[in-house]
């Protein structure tokens, strides 16, 4: 029952989503329904899960779990998405933290690996990150990872059933 652990701080390690975490990450979810409410809909379901699971084969996607090490338990999740390669390489990139380990910077450094990996491995020149006006704890997130405001998009994703205006956030491999 090995976990394919990828990339670690003193404090985390990340770690691809697999079927072992599934009832841990179900749980970590509905515990964290008021921290996501408006923001993030992570699946809720083990039919949602699996879903979520199949739609991380292939090249366009990667995803990771933000393990805190003392406790091993599951702090965030990291998603690299809509990986372009060709002359754009380029991809989004989204996250979300889980309670109870909301706050205490386990994600900000699962960001940070993250974003080595996207721009070392995969050879990434760009990431952007899409965040709703009112979400200020992220937006100083990626402030402090040095991401820089390129714009605003009105009603630009659909996020817990409604359209939602979102500032547009992105880094280049050079720019860091």
């Amino acid at each position: 029952m090995s976990i394919r652990r990828t990339f670690a701080t003193l404090r985390i390690e990340l770690e691809r989503p697999t079927l072992l975490r599934e009832q841990e990450f179900l749980s970590a979810v509905k515990y964290s329904v008021k921290l996501h409410k408006g923001l993030v809909a992570p699946p809720p379901t083990v039919e949602r899960y699996r879903a979520f699971l199949g739609g991380l084969r292939g090249d366009s996607r990667a995803s990771f779990f933000v393990v805190v090490k003392r406790t091993d338990t599951i702090a965030g999740v990291v998603t690299i998405s809509e990986i372009v390669r060709g002359t754009f390489q380029s991809a989004y990139l989204g996250y979300y933290a889980l309670e109870p380990n909301a706050g205490e910077g386990y994600l900000r450094e699962g960001l940070q690996q993250v974003i080595s990996h996207a721009f070392g491995k995969l050879k990434l020149h760009r990431l952007e990150a899409n965040i709703q006006p009112g979400n200020q704890r992220s937006i100083a997130l990626v402030k402090r990872l040095g991401f820089k405001r390129e714009g605003y998009s009105p009603r630009y994703i659909k996020v817990c059933g409604r359209w939602r205006d979102h500032e547009r956030w992105a880094l280049l491999a050079d720019a860091r």
